[in-house]
């Protein structure tokens, strides 16, 4: 009998640091905005969660579209004035779409959509060897429901920070 208990217990632990696991080429967690266990201080404009949170993180598309918005343009160029100043991250601009669709069409859509985010920002000064991109398509959903408020959350790009002096 105890040596069920212990299969369950270690079989529930392997579970769970699998789960944890979140498959970025940075190898952090695709929820964080940044790469390691502290965002700092939102009140220090150098910080990850000042990025975060003052600047902004996401940027939001249409229905099957890729292109930028003005306001998806806006904050790209706030994000770009910070990654400037803060020459020290390097980002990944994470894709992603809503559920509707195949999984094959939405992972193309979700690239395209971390490209245009790519290409703006190396417009803006941002060099390219400083950002990666990755489409997750329908599989990293924020809201989970079939109507517009949740599939609108879920069609966006997420620019990810990582710190190369960490």
């Amino acid at each position: 009998m105890k040596k069920l208990k212990n299969a369950i217990l270690f079989t529930a632990l392997v579970m769970l640091t699998a789960c944890s696991n979140s498959g970025n080429p940075f190898g952090g967690n695709s929820n964080d905005t940044f790469f390691g266990n502290d965002l700092g201080d939102i009140s220090n404009p150098t910080s990850p969660a000042y990025f975060q949170q003052a600047i902004g993180d996401r940027v939001f598309f249409a229905i099957d579209q890729s292109n930028l918005s003005p306001e998806a343009m806006d904050l790209l160029s706030s994000q770009a004035t910070w990654l400037m100043t803060n020459g020290d991250y390097e980002i990944i601009v994470e894709g992603h779409a809503d559920e509707q669709g195949t999984r094959d069409y939405n992972v193309a859509l979700g690239a395209r959509r971390a490209n245009s985010v790519k290409e703006y920002l190396n417009s803006l000064g941002i060099a390219a060897s400083r950002i990666q991109t990755v489409s997750y398509g329908k599989e990293r959903p924020i809201e989970i429901c079939s109507n517009e408020s949740c599939y609108s959350v879920n069609r966006r790009a997420v620019t990810v920070l990582n710190n190369l002096g960490s």
